[in-house]
């Protein structure tokens, strides 16, 4: 319950236009300090758990334990825990593309699911909570590679979990 709270409190600044990426360029001590908030780090755990879930926890886990065997004793880059995790999925899943979607887009994306009969079409879009006219800019161009996973009356969610990646605007 703490986490989800703290999920909450960081989607809500992260909402707003004047939030930052959870990954960007930093080129003075006071945007690397300004880097160190609830965007990064809450973000930061909630887009792991994201993924953890999509490739499952043995995937995952296998992928951090790659990335921490080729960097012990060494420094890493974001993309390195990135490498690590395509190399695990053999190139079934390109989880750099995923992810940086994620990490160097500020804010996330409103997904809207219309069910007509059997048909279910999905429209993302940048969630915009209060648009601030002084911080405004456009994000249309903004898109995620959202990974969504379903479950059909056919199966439950223990036991059945289906999978689908929504990686432009609009999809079925």
């Amino acid at each position: 319950e703490d986490f989800l709270n703290l999920i909450f409190k960081a989607m809500m600044k992260d909402s707003l236009n004047s939030s930052h990426p959870v990954s960007s360029a930093v080129q003075s001590s006071e945007q690397i300090q300004e880097m160190f908030d609830a965007v990064s780090y809450i973000k930061g755990a909630s887009l792991l758990l994201m993924l953890k879930h999509y490739l499952s926890k043995e995937v995952f886990q296998a992928g951090i334990e790659l990335y921490l065997h080729y960097h012990k004793y060494g420094s890493a880059r974001s993309d390195d825990l990135w490498d690590s995790m395509n190399e695990i999925t053999n190139g079934t899943l390109d989880v750099k593309k995923l992810m940086k979607t994620w990490i160097l887009h500020k804010g996330f994306p409103l997904v809207t699911v219309v069910r007509k009969g059997k048909n279910i079409s999905l429209q993302q879009e940048k969630f915009l909570y209060r648009v601030e006219p002084e911080n405004w800019t456009s994000d249309a161009s903004y898109l995620w590679h959202i990974p969504l996973t379903y479950i059909t009356s056919s199966c439950n969610f223990t036991h059945c979990t289906n999978a689908y990646l929504l990686d432009q605007k609009s999809g079925m």
